[in-house]
């Protein structure tokens, strides 16, 4: 099967004096990065799984609201020590064996240079701009960090977060409210597993759309086992396309997760919720500042941490062949 990609490419002025970050970081050292990044992320995407664009955004996600945009996300747990990845709230993050693989072939064409976490933010690009999103520039020059426990990433927001419980955890990033409720625009492309969502349909939540009630009930069932837990999409609309239905959805009360919904109804989140659904163009350029702000946080740069040789593993435990 052929598949024809149209990729919406804007350029906004963004600020890029973060964190000492800058974009093209790589030109010298690494010419080629950004390519073979976006090209590992466009194949994977046109010929194995579609919905991968949704699991690289999140996956720059938890990474940057843990530690900071650091990589700390990717390292595999061993026998004697936990990772980020042992969290309850990593169980569902995907995306894992697609910065690996980027980072094989950035490791052949310029051995340690690029960092697993600008991989991850290159890669959260690349999957917004196929699914028709903005391409934006990305600063670079993040370098991996030498930390990752499981007991981080008890901040990340959930599922049924409150909206001031969610902009508790945002402020304390430096976000704001504006910035929480465009980042979650990033759901036009997600999905979710039932067990995210379950009890709302249990309690026949008021909240939400009876046909969509009926809908999801049909899909996940009421029962809580791991074995049933099938997914759906977050944008029940355009699912696959980066744009601002999703806002639409949730001003309709078709917002599958409780977090989502509540951001259409709570009155400090609403009127913004409510612009972004009618003006497709201020979301994407808000989009580009809030995630670009978003992935200067907490970085390494300079001389601290390292340049990872493989994503999965600290440099000075890397005496095997991968």
């Amino acid at each position: 099967m052929q598949f024809t990609i149209i990729v919406v490419i804007l350029f906004f002025i963004v600020p890029l004096a973060l964190a000492d970050l800058r974009v093209g970081f790589y030109s010298s050292s690494c010419p080629k990065a950004e390519a073979i990044v976006r090209k590992v992320v466009q194949r994977n995407y046109l010929y194995i799984d579609r919905s991968i664009a949704g699991g690289l955004l999140r996956l720059h996600f938890h990474d940057c609201f843990v530690r900071g945009c650091d990589a700390s996300i990717l390292i595999d747990p061993t026998e004697d020590n936990e990772s980020e990845k042992d969290a309850e709230a990593n169980e569902t993050v995907r995306g894992f064996e697609i910065i690996d693989k980027a980072k094989k072939k950035l490791e052949k064409v310029c051995p340690s240079t690029v960092s697993c976490a600008d991989i991850i933010a290159l890669a959260a690009r690349d999957a917004v701009s196929i699914t028709g999103g903005p391409w934006y520039a990305v600063p670079t020059g993040r370098r991996d960090g030498f930390v990752s426990n499981p007991s981080n990433a008890e901040i990340l927001p959930g599922p049924s977060s409150t909206v001031s419980h969610a902009l508790q955890i945002f402020t304390s990033k430096g976000m704001t409210l504006s910035e929480m409720v465009t980042l979650m625009g990033a759901h036009t492309i997600g999905y979710a597993h039932c067990g995210f969502f379950r009890k709302r349909l249990e309690g026949r939540d008021s909240t939400m759309d009876p046909s969509l009630n009926e809908k999801l009930v049909r899909l996940c069932g009421n029962s809580s086992s791991s074995n049933n837990n099938p997914t759906t999409f977050l944008d029940q609309n355009t699912s696959f396309v980066f744009d601002n239905q999703f806002y639409e959805e949730i001003v309709n009360k078709r917002g599958v997760l409780f977090i989502d919904q509540q951001l259409a109804l709570d009155s400090s989140t609403k009127g913004l919720v409510s612009k972004f659904a009618t003006d497709a163009e201020t979301f994407r350029r808000s989009f580009v500042n809030a995630i670009v702000k978003m992935g200067s946080i907490g970085v390494l740069v300079g001389d601290d941490g390292e340049i990872r040789t493989r994503c999965w593993d600290y440099n000075n435990n890397n005496n095997s062949d991968p």
